[in-house]
């Protein structure tokens, strides 16, 4: 039996500023959240890349080619009402962070984590007084609770729609640390994804390609890469309303 699909019912896409944000509508009507609640999107310029995906739907909805309208679903039903909890999950990704967990060899690998994660560590301490410890290995190493604290508090400033995108660029890289450097535009994004990809990639160079893997690969990066969209596109708005 095939699973059910949504038949597009509307002829007409527009946007129309809200008190809290833009909302998207289709023939008038307001597009709801899977929640519910009014489907707000934080600026209009989010505004119209939802309503591009609504436009761009044939005969059936197909959720997977509208990213735009999950992530704002995900900020309006997931973070703004458990925004705590969300920031303490984010917060476990800076203590077992990717780039404090090292090879121990070959050397060429080793080196080739030096000369891409050190650069990050090395910034996360000038312009946050946190030193991260690293260690060799996949023994857990203890990282200062204070630094933690002074790491974590970045998300205090970010909007909800914003710590969204952020929720992906920390989980999809399994880095807090490579997460922060997005936002704030230490490197490309293409390069800050590739940083942690870096010992799949060495695998790679090694054994060769395996093209499952690859094809899962790519569409966490495409998602990455959205992230980072997100992120940067849904500041300096009011926090979403619900």
């Amino acid at each position: 039996m095939s699973e059910w699909a949504m038949k597009r019912f509307w002829t007409e896409v527009s946007v129309q500023p809200e008190t809290g944000g833009v909302a998207v509508r289709l023939d008038g009507r307001p597009v709801r959240t899977p929640a519910k609640a009014l489907l707000l999107a934080p600026n209009q310029a989010v505004a119209e890349k939802i309503a591009q995906e609504w436009d761009a739907q044939e005969k059936t909805v197909d959720p997977n080619t509208m990213p735009w309208t999950r992530t704002t679903n995900a900020a309006i039903d997931k973070v703004a009402v458990q925004r705590p909890e969300v920031t303490e999950h984010l917060a476990s990704y800076a203590g077992t962070d990717l780039l404090c967990y090292r090879a121990d060899g070959p050397a060429s690998l080793v080196a080739r984590q030096c000369e891409t994660w050190d650069p990050i560590i090395e910034r996360l301490q000038s312009e946050f007084g946190v030193k991260l410890n690293v260690t060799q290995g996949v023994m857990p190493v203890e990282q200062n609770c204070d630094d933690l604290s002074r790491l974590t508090s970045a998300m205090g400033d970010m909007t909800d729609f914003q710590l969204a995108g952020f929720h992906d660029l920390v989980t999809l890289s399994g880095s807090f640390a490579l997460g922060l450097a997005v936002t704030r535009n230490w490197a490309t994004p293409d390069q800050l994804w590739a940083a942690s990809r870096l010992d799949e990639s060495w695998q790679i160079e090694q054994w060769g390609e395996d093209e499952e893997a690859s094809e899962a690969a790519q569409i966490k990066k495409v998602a990455f890469l959205h992230a980072t969209e997100v992120y940067h596109l849904g500041g300096h708005s009011d926090q979403i309303s619900v």
